[in-house]
């Protein structure tokens, strides 16, 4: 399988990842969804672990969480959906959680389950970069995993700078000082942010996130980075009804 970082240097620009909670809407989803956005062409997955108690989830993602969690989704069960897609689908699988649920799996283990069920990265935004650094980078690169780390509007230009250095796949450019699920256009103090960015002539490739919900969106953030990030605007589709392939299908072609 190619890494993350490879299939993004090799398409440079407009790469498409698609962000969903794994076990919403349902449990059999999961893979169901899975293989009908690397089949329309999406370029990364983002699998989400459900948790009770986000950092920078909006209300969208928060209420997939609950009911991922209600449908009785699990690690484990995530790593097992994993294994069975890797049966057909290469398409390079990122998880996102929070630093407590790996700890709470045991550290070791959860970043060797993940490499053994075919997941390639991870994005653990709780997770201090210090402590990545020096408890868990030689774990990571032991496993193969790589890892993003996300920077904001309010990042100091040293802390861009480290998260560039460490993130082995991708940095997250969190387009705005809030929480998920924006849905209105792109301001100018977020542009100005971009070109902030952009002038900075960092060495890892950049994808934006957060507030990408739409063709207008996702060019703009195209423009300015090697790609875009839809998380929350996805989720609204896959709960209007339960024709699940169809949906997906006419989203990513809207987009």
């Amino acid at each position: 399988m190619q890494t993350i970082r490879q299939t993004i240097t090799d398409k440079q620009k407009n790469v498409l990842n698609v962000y969903f909670t794994a076990g919403h809407p349902t449990l059999e989803s999961t893979e169901i969804i899975i293989k009908s956005l690397a089949e329309n062409g999406v370029d990364l997955i983002e699998l989400g672990m459900p948790y009770s108690d986000p950092l920078a989830d909006g209300p969208t993602i928060q209420k997939s969480s609950e009911i991922a969690l209600k449908n009785g989704q699990s690690i484990s069960n995530i790593f097992q959906n994993v294994r069975n897609i890797r049966k057909t689908h290469d398409i390079p699988i990122i998880l996102m959680g929070y630093f407590n649920q790996m700890l709470q799996y045991g550290a070791e283990k959860f970043i060797a389950d993940a490499h053994e069920s075919g997941i390639q990265g991870l994005i653990i935004p709780d997770m201090p970069m210090e402590i990545y650094e020096r408890d868990y980078k030689d774990l990571f690169q032991k496993y193969q995993m790589e890892i993003s780390f996300l920077i904001t509007p309010m990042t100091s230009d040293e802390r861009i700078r480290q998260a560039d250095s460490l993130s082995s796949a991708f940095l997250y450019v969190v387009s705005q000082s809030s929480i998920t699920g924006k849905q209105g256009g792109i301001s100018e103090d977020q542009l100005a942010y971009f070109n902030r960015i952009k002038a900075m002539n960092l060495k890892s490739p950049s994808l934006i996130g957060f507030g990408i919900h739409d063709k207008p969106t996702r060019e703009i953030a195209n423009q300015y980075s090697n790609g875009a990030i839809v998380g929350s605007a996805f989720i609204r589709i896959l709960e209007e009804n339960q024709d699940l392939q169809n949906n997906i299908s006419d989203f990513i072609n809207n987009l």
